[in-house]
């Protein structure tokens, strides 16, 4: 029984072209890895294989003789503030719980940057009989032409 299955012939697609071998490794690209340990003393040497460096950026130079030459200047400096006394941690946790904010209107905007200062001014009685500031603020100075080439001014999110 088990010569029959040894003798049924199965055809077979390749879709890459057999070379070097069983194995076709000119598709695994791996680099600085290949080749004999004479290729491998050649490579960076001028006139040598060329070495890949996927990405990374050099620390130094090669002067004429092919000898490696350190520059301080090229080594990236990674800069990590101190966070001794800071309250909030470098992470967020995964049990934090989800936030949900109402949307912001107009109203909002209204009492987070107006209302406090009409309410102080109010309470201290520096309105006049039409209910405008005696000492209005810098932005309670602007006309509306002022206020729509601020609102336009780069930075902003004026549309």
């Amino acid at each position: 029984m088990s010569s029959l299955f040894a003798l049924l012939q199965v055809r077979q697609i390749s879709t890459t072209a057999a070379c070097l071998g069983k194995k076709n490794f000119r598709k695994f690209l791996v680099p600085n890895k290949r080749g004999t340990r004479h290729e491998k003393a050649m490579r960076g040497k001028p006139g040598g294989l060329p070495i890949d460096h996927r990405g990374v950026r050099p620390t130094g130079i090669y002067d004429e003789a092919g000898n490696f030459i350190a520059v301080p200047e090229m080594v990236p400096e990674i800069i990590v503030p101190d966070l001794k006394g800071c309250e909030f941690q470098p992470y967020v946790s995964y049990r934090t719980p989800d936030v949900t904010q109402s949307e912001f209107t107009s109203q909002d905007l209204f009492n987070a940057v107006y209302a406090k200062k009409i309410v102080e001014d109010f309470k201290a009685n520096k309105l006049n009989e039409a209910g405008e500031p005696l000492e209005p603020s810098p932005e309670e100075k602007l006309t509306p032409d002022e206020a729509i080439v601020m609102a336009r001014k780069t930075g902003s999110d004026f549309l």
